[in-house]
């Protein structure tokens, strides 16, 4: 599936170098936050649910009466492939252009 915060953050910084210019300071500032939302999505949020994987297999595997054998599993799926990354920003480019031709009509 897609990265939806990859989709967002690149049809807002596409959506800015429509209205305000490619070339401009608030484009640059716009592609800097996609950027590091994106990497955030597939870098440090995909290794947090590795790291999660690991910690509850380690959980699991504790004796019943050790006090951590009780805790709820954490959350696993926490990031995205570079692929689902690379899906979503694809994606919030096409939503960008499509609404700046159905604004242009």
């Amino acid at each position: 599936m897609p990265s939806s915060h990859s989709a967002t953050v690149t049809a807002l910084a596409v959506a800015i170098g429509f209205k305000d210019g490619f070339e401009g300071s608030v484009f640059a500032v716009a592609m800097v936050f996609a950027c590091v939302v994106m990497y955030d999505a597939f870098g440090v949020r995909l290794h947090a649910g590795r790291q999660a994987e690991v910690l509850n297999q380690i959980v699991y595997e504790l004796p019943a009466e050790h006090p951590l054998a009780d805790t709820r599993p954490l959350r696993e799926l926490l990031g995205h492939t570079p692929t689902q990354v690379i899906a979503g920003a694809m994606l919030g480019c096409v939503t960008a252009i499509v609404a700046r031709i159905l604004s242009l009509l």
